[in-house]
């Protein structure tokens, strides 16, 4: 089922999740439906809070990219992070463009490092530290921002806030259309 995603100034974006264990209640179906809202949306990650649930939990799918040959692979590349946390920053830091499904119409170039340790439990409760590098880095440090209480923005220097902050509020305020469903403020 394609769940309403949280819109951008939405208090739950802005607290910090809480762990889970494994018998969370209909932890299965909760993960399906991430993952179905997540593609409905075109999106390549979700985390709870975006679909109003303030607990450690994140879907990412997205089709894994080869430079060399300048294809996509065949099949999309799944991950859940269940409590996931970052040991360390590894690697250079670089920019890449990075959208969120929460606030909609909006790109910005975000400097994150391109390989970090992470620690986390799968959908199965496996536990998994691994270093992980290129898309799966990228997208596993944007949502487990989200997971402490951060979005992407909040990594824009001051001029950059400044330059879309309206944009910014037209997302707040409901004045954006998407192709998906959105949560409208309580």
């Amino acid at each position: 089922m394609t769940l309403p995603i949280v819109g951008y100034g939405d208090p739950i974006l802005r607290k910090e999740s809480q762990p889970i264990t494994k018998d969370y209640p209909e932890l299965k179906q909760l993960i399906a439906d991430m993952f179905e809202t997540m593609y409905a949306a075109d999106g390549v990650g979700l985390a709870a809070p975006q679909i109003d649930r303030s607990i450690q939990l994140v879907v990412i799918g997205f089709r894994p990219y080869d430079e060399k040959t300048d294809t996509y692979g065949p099949e999309d590349e799944r991950h859940v992070l269940i409590n996931p946390e970052i040991l360390e920053e590894r690697g250079k830091k670089e920019y890449f463009n990075e959208g969120c499904l929460s606030i909609p119409d909006i790109h910005e170039d975000v400097l994150r490092p391109d390989t970090i340790l992470l620690h986390w439990f799968d959908e199965d409760f496996q536990e998994h530290t691994e270093e992980i590098t290129g898309m799966f880095a990228r997208v596993a440090q944007h949502e487990i921002d989200h997971l402490h209480g951060k979005v992407f923005t909040d990594r824009l220097s001051p001029l950059r806030k400044t330059m879309i902050k309206r944009r910014l509020n037209d997302v707040m305020s409901g004045k954006v259309a998407t192709r998906y469903r959105m949560k409208r403020k309580k």
